[in-house]
């Protein structure tokens, strides 16, 4: 198992796992530090660094093997375990997520979503059980779930969370469009989508003074 990693590693895990599926998809079974670092857009050193931190599976002259490597970042990350999803919330998001499958794929199935809207729990199925919010904690034992992903308005997004940690809940997904208060032994997860679209007009904008600033070099 890996020492410490760092944060900055620990968010590239995730692309690190995706590109080497890939890979093994296609049939490849080893690759360089260079070969993988064109592919994700890092240099070879900081690939070689990475995976030093989580293993250092390479060996000099042959790569490193796709296959151990992948499955090695599949149980750093702890996707070799079953976690068992609720999410509160069955509005467009809640759903979409509920029905994503490759969630379900990954290891994360939802198996029950909550809401307090009874016309939603009428849309309750076998396949997607819909329950109302009250009875929240009475069927939280019998899921057995490890993770809440809360898709549910801001005002409302810290009282569930204290439900949930208050019935057991640690891990929390949070789609609310705001950051949550939680003890030190729970792990959340606050996705603001808004903050991609702000990311991407930065960029656009930075995009766009480099083409003006060329053009005024031209023009000089």
């Amino acid at each position: 198992m890996s020492g410490f990693i760092s944060d900055a590693v620990v968010r590239r895990l995730p692309a690190y796992y995706r590109h080497l599926r890939e890979l093994e998809a296609e049939g490849i079974t080893q690759i360089s530090s260079q070969d993988l670092g064109e592919r994700m857009q890092l240099t070879p050193s900081q690939i070689r660094q990475d995976i030093n931190s989580f293993g250092g599976l390479g060996r000099q002259g042959f790569g490193y093997p796709v296959k151990e490597l992948k499955d090695h970042i599949r149980r750093i990350m702890g996707l070799d375990r079953l976690h068992r999803m609720v999410i509160i919330g069955a509005g467009r998001m809640g759903l979409a997520i509920a029905n994503y499958s490759s969630f379900s794929r990954e290891g994360f199935p939802t198996v029950a979503v909550f809401d307090e809207d009874l016309s939603k729990v009428l849309q309750s199925t076998e396949e997607l059980p819909i329950y109302p919010i009250e009875e929240l904690e009475a069927r939280l034992p019998e899921l057995e779930a490890t993770v809440a992903v809360l898709a549910v308005p801001a005002e409302a997004a810290q009282k569930m969370m204290d439900r949930l940690y208050a019935q057991g809940i640690r891990a929390v997904w949070n789609f609310a469009p705001v950051d949550l208060n939680y003890p030190r032994d729970a792990v959340v997860m606050n996705v603001h989508l808004s903050d991609s679209l702000h990311i991407l007009s930065y960029r656009m904008n930075q995009m766009e003074d480099e083409i003006l600033r060329a053009e005024r070099v031209v023009l000089s």
